[in-house]
């Protein structure tokens, strides 16, 4: 299996499930940039069926000699720039990772998997990770996306995957590349990099900062613990239709106020020895101005998924953001550490990003 984005929140969940609850032998390829970190996989990077590649998946000469030395399955490519205020500011490195990444990727998997013995090659796959950010928004009384919705994306980044799952699709349309798509909702749990939502609140509040909710706060997303979704995409892996999109979702959706309020709430009970001046951690909730192209509302049915894959989310939300808080408080160093390396491994990331610029 080859994994890419393997040392990021979602990828390092996916492959500590791989290495402890299956047989497969895992190539973790990352390039390690601000949100990758290995001390998320300190549980198997000595495990024997466990390879860790530190390399840019836009880098052909590289994949090449990983695909001809590893010769993997399947490929989960999750590798990608996911951060939308980032995407905002600086769309030209999700273009870049995103679009001229998979298109890479793609290629190279298109030429390795052509000259498979006739088994392997019928067993191989592609799966690509996605994003629900495709489908673009919904108002407050529509009916959820389905597989079938039409993308409208708003920011770069989901412009950027809706680019990139165009691109798998069309892979599989005109060379008969086996792939398989998902799209995720909000993912939450531990590991996860301190500039996401979550994270960041429980980082702010135990500092006694301010909780900064972009405008009214009423913007609704579905949130999806992170290891009910890499089940679901192992599931989708093994079982799933070659060619076809799968929808992967928490039934849980959550205004950003109301989940930061949550948060709060936990907080009070886990947490008695506030911040000097913090009498109520609900207090320092403020209301910052919109971010341009907000998003109002994601929700996506998951009925295919149900049916067709028997998968359904195990965690409910309650006990979920409940452990993932825990944890967050438990492992304080975790946002610390990850904050202090931030400013040098950034300046790595606009270095280059203004050489792709040129």
């Amino acid at each position: 299996m080859l994994v890419t984005g393997g040392a990021g929140f979602i990828g390092s969940e996916l492959i500590r499930y791989l290495i402890h609850k299956t047989n497969d032998c895992v190539v973790n390829l990352d390039k390690l940039m601000y949100a990758g970190n290995t001390n998320a996989l300190q549980s198997v990077e000595n495990n024997t069926r466990y390879c860790f590649i530190q390399a840019d998946i836009c880098d052909r000469a590289v994949l090449d000699n990983i695909f001809k030395e590893h010769q993997p399955d399947a490929v989960m490519h999750l590798a990608a720039e996911s951060h939308v205020d980032r995407s905002i500011d600086g769309p030209a490195a999700f273009i870049q990772t995103n679009i001229i990444g998979t298109f890479t990727l793609l290629e190279v998997v298109r030429h390795y998997w052509a000259q498979l013995e006739s088994e392997k090659k019928k067993r191989f796959r592609f799966h690509h990770v996605s994003t629900d950010e495709v489908y673009g928004d919904l108002d407050e009384l529509s009916a959820p996306f389905t597989e079938a919705s039409n993308f409208a994306p708003s920011s770069p980044y989901s412009a950027s995957k809706a680019s990139s799952d165009h691109l798998v699709r069309a892979w599989h349309r005109t060379y008969g590349l086996p792939i398989l798509i998902s799209q995720c909702a909000n993912n939450y749990g531990p590991y996860q990099f301190p500039e996401k939502l979550i994270p960041l609140m429980v980082s702010n509040a135990l500092e006694g900062k301010r909780l900064p909710i972009y405008g009214n706060g009423l913007q609704r997303r579905d949130w999806l613990f992170v290891n009910d979704h890499v089940q679901a995409l192992y599931c989708i892996l093994i079982r799933g239709q070659v060619g076809e999109t799968y929808n992967i979702g928490g039934e849980a959706e959550k205004s950003n106020i109301e989940l930061v309020s949550i948060i709060c709430e936990i907080l009070e009970q886990l947490v008695s020895n506030k911040p000097k001046g913090v009498k109520c951690y609900r207090d320092l909730i403020c209301h910052v101005d919109d971010r341009a192209g907000h998003d109002s509302r994601y929700a996506i049915d998951i009925t295919k998924i149900k049916k067709e894959l028997n998968w359904a989310p195990l965690t409910d939300f309650d006990s979920g953001i409940l452990s993932t808080v825990k944890w967050y408080v438990d492992n304080p160093n975790w946002c610390h550490t990850r904050v202090q390396s931030h400013s040098a491994i950034e300046a790595m990331h606009q270095a280059s990003t203004k050489q792709v610029a040129i």
